[in-house]
């Protein structure tokens, strides 16, 4: 059953939350960072014409999600600086995070999601993963890569975001579903996350 991952991943992903900030403030987006599972439906505007979601979704928020891979990788992020002969003291701002999303059918669940509302018999997921951290440090022209990932396509590299049931040939529902998604990853470009790592606040 696709929520049983989603709530699955959020004991894994989000064993804390971690406490971080938005400068400036997130567009649109709560400021408060112990945030779980979310309904994905929550930030659906719908237009007269629309019909009623009929549909499950359930995710987590961008940076919420973006924060707790980063905690993940702090122990990396740190042996980078080092194996680049950084010193992290001074390494506080000037961080790139690159991150690749992917949205794959997960087949039909019609099978395992038991009695309940009837909903769309496929699932979707939507997720990210975090392929490269680069800094770029005072003084210095261009930026250096403190973090690969090494196998970008394994389940473990990849966090999920949000699960729907819904067709993936269903565009309009998806595109709606993932419309605050955008906007959240959209309003994230737009601002520096300042989270603690290697125990100082930095900057990305």
């Amino acid at each position: 059953q696709p929520l049983h991952t989603l709530r699955s991943a959020e004991k894994e992903l989000l064993p804390g939350f971690h406490q971080f900030e938005w400068q400036p403030a997130l567009k649109n987006v709560s400021s408060s960072w112990d945030v779980g599972i979310i309904n994905g439906l929550s930030g659906w505007t719908s237009s007269v014409d629309d019909v009623p979601a009929d549909t499950i979704a359930r995710r987590f928020r961008y940076d919420v999600a973006l924060v707790s891979a980063l905690k993940d990788l702090e122990e990396d992020i740190m042996e980078g600086l080092r194996q680049r002969g950084l010193d992290d003291s001074t390494c506080t701002s000037g961080f790139t995070v690159v991150v690749k999303e992917s949205c794959d059918g997960m087949g039909d669940v019609s099978e395992k999601h038991g009695s309940g509302p009837v909903v769309p018999e496929k699932a979707v997921r939507f997720s990210f993963t975090v392929m490269s951290i680069s800094v770029r440090a005072d003084g210095e022209e261009d930026a250096v890569t403190i973090f690969q990932e090494q196998k970008p396509n394994s389940e473990l590299s990849c966090r999920p975001l949000c699960l729907m049931f819904v067709d993936e040939s269903d565009h309009e529902t998806l595109t709606a579903i993932l419309g605050p998604v955008v906007a959240e990853r959209k309003a994230m470009l737009e601002s520096r996350l300042i989270l603690s790592v290697g125990g100082l606040l930095r900057s990305f």
